[in-house]
């Protein structure tokens, strides 16, 4: 079954949401008081949850387009590298060779995967 290219670009969206609503439980548990009300009306903790929401919405368009699951769902793991970078540009984590090595695993293990 060939995966259509659409699909692979709904799972890299879902990829990037599901870095950015990380960031956003985060920087929302950060701001959180400790009481019930500073966790469900934290807009950054709302923005993480409509985050994942969009992140089953893409998976089930994706999967609705076609392909593989063998090859869409490797594609989540840019996940990490998304990850990477919103840290990167947030909080100014470096990314260190190792992690740039990690990173070039995850993709190649992606275009394996997908032949």
């Amino acid at each position: 079954m060939k995966t259509p290219l659409l699909s692979i670009v709904f799972f890299l969206l879902a990829s990037f949401f599901g870095a950015l609503g990380q960031f956003l439980y985060k920087t929302g548990a950060e701001r959180a008081t400790g009481g019930l009300m500073s966790y469900l009306a934290n807009a950054r903790l709302i923005g993480g949850v409509a985050c994942y929401a969009a992140v089953m919405v893409l998976f089930v368009a994706a999967f609705k387009k076609g392909g593989a699951l063998t090859t869409l769902y490797p594609v989540y793991a840019t996940t990490f590298i998304f990850a990477a970078l919103i840290a990167l540009w947030a909080y100014g984590t470096p990314i260190k060779p190792a992690n740039v090595g990690g990173m070039a695993l995850l993709i190649a293990g992606m275009y394996f995967m997908g032949r």
